[in-house]
């Protein structure tokens, strides 16, 4: 205790790390006030309905990434994820697009017109999507009473640019803790949202377990040990690397190469899991067509079938298909955003070489191998923690709002930013010459 007592004391000693993460709570404070205000002319007094339907479900699930807002109807309901599905349609795009192309090898000023780019295409999906999110609150139960001025003009046009505008000011927040704070920003908002609907969830899983004598709190011990060891899990799942050993060379007058003129062998580290919840995140999207193309056969059995079986996510169907597309994905975004090719150039053009491998397209090819013979268990895995909390909720009856911590999206971002965060912290540790986190706290000593 008195370590990380001692660790803390060291951090608040960094005047410029302790401004950063005053700055960091000070914005997350700010995003978690607005959570709470609901629109203009909505009683809120009448959104229970809303809330029982985005309990559990797809919509369950977005309503933890904006940390309730969703179910509050408020200012901040469409949270941060127009900017997530602009950056993922800009980096597709990439792809395609020669002029994105030119942009991502312009290094600062290519990535500030990109990142303009991404921000005006979130202002173009907000527009698209608030008044989606307004005409659909009758669907989930808000009676037409609780608009008190009705569902005219007069009422919707405030209301969609305050939605607009409050997801703008949401990415601006995000924008701003990653400048001016510590960690990734955009990711920070999304973690504290989710953080937010944990204790509500595990108090409901508490009552359920020691109220209706469904197993006590025995059981309720078993679940935090199981939801630890997924955490574990997830960690080595984000951490794992295969290293692959690069030698340099330099040529010599004769022609050919002296090695190792840089010391110590160095590696390339390929991560196990390069493509981190992408996939999820794309899979989900994906699993809104089956019960579309059920619903376009409402008549029949085969329809009927569809929407009864794609419409629960904790069903054995929806997660089955879920994990295949997980696999599938996995290996495409991987493809996408791991160049090889580029790679290989890259150590061709610095004198490094892989031992026993011709530079160049030889290099390339044989990275392109290892990360696809990684990349399998790394999908594997990632489609088990994806459909983890579906798991739990048949073998253990666990709450469908407390399940969707043991695994899926929302537990690899709390994660994934958890780890980011604490190693900007380390290396401001470590440059002022103390332990990181994971250390002692004790001073060290300068040679």
């Amino acid at each position: 205790m008195k370590k990380f007592i001692d660790t803390i004391s060291n951090i608040w000693k960094i005047e410029e790390l302790r401004n950063r993460i005053i700055i960091t709570l000070g914005l997350l404070l700010v995003y978690r006030f607005g959570c709470q205000i609901v629109l203009p002319g909505i009683d809120s007094t009448q959104l229970g309905g809303l809330a029982d339907g985005t309990d559990q479900g797809i919509f369950g699930l977005l309503n933890a990434f904006t940390g309730g807002a969703f179910a509050n109807a408020s200012i901040f309901a469409l949270g941060i994820m127009p900017y997530i599905s602009a950056s993922i349609v800009v980096q597709l795009m990439g792809i395609a697009i020669p002029y994105l192309q030119k942009l991502q090898k312009e290094g600062e000023s290519g990535r500030k017109t990109i990142n303009q780019i991404t921000r005006w295409l979130t202002i173009g999906i907000s527009i698209v999507q608030a008044p989606a999110y307004l005409y659909g609150l009758g669907a989930f139960g808000v009676p037409d009473t609780a608009f008190v001025l009705g569902k005219g003009l007069d009422f919707m046009i405030p209301a969609v640019i305050i939605l607009v505008s409050g997801c703008v000011f949401a990415m601006w927040l995000g924008e701003k803790i990653t400048d001016k704070g510590i960690g990734n920003g955009i990711s920070l908002l999304i973690m504290i949202g989710i953080i937010a609907t944990m204790p509500q969830s595990f108090v409901q899983e508490f009552v359920s377990r020691t109220t209706n004598n469904n197993g006590g709190l025995m059981f309720i011990l078993i679940e935090v040990i199981v939801w630890f060891l997924v955490i574990l899990a997830s960690v080595l799942l984000v951490m794992a690397t295969r290293q692959i050993p690069v030698q340099y060379a330099r040529r010599t007058a004769s022609g050919g190469y002296e090695k190792n003129v840089m010391g110590a062998r160095q590696y390339i580290p390929l991560k196990l899991n390069a493509s981190g919840v992408m996939p999820i995140i794309f899979a989900q999207a994906i699993m809104f067509v089956p019960g579309l193309i059920g619903q376009s056969f409402d008549d029949t059995s085969f329809g009927q079938w569809m929407q009864v079986q794609f419409a629960d996510i904790f069903g054995w169907a929806y997660n089955l298909l879920f994990a295949f597309l997980i696999i599938i994905f996995t290996y495409f975004y991987t493809a996408i955003t791991v160049p090889t090719n580029k790679m290989a150039d890259d150590l061709k053009r610095s004198g490094g070489f892989i031992p026993g491998i011709r530079p160049g397209k030889e290099t390339g090819d044989y990275l392109d191998k290892i990360m696809s013979l990684i990349t399998l268990p790394g999908s594997i895995f990632l489609a088990l923690l994806a459909v983890l909390p579906a798991i739990v909720v048949k073998l253990l009856d666990v709450q469908a709002g407390w399940a969707l911590f043991y695994g899926g999206t929302s537990l690899l971002i709390m994660v994934g930013v958890a780890i980011d965060t604490v190693q900007q912290v380390n290396s401001y540790l470590l440059n002022r010459h103390y332990d990181g986190l994971m250390k002692t706290g004790k001073n060290r000593k300068v040679a």
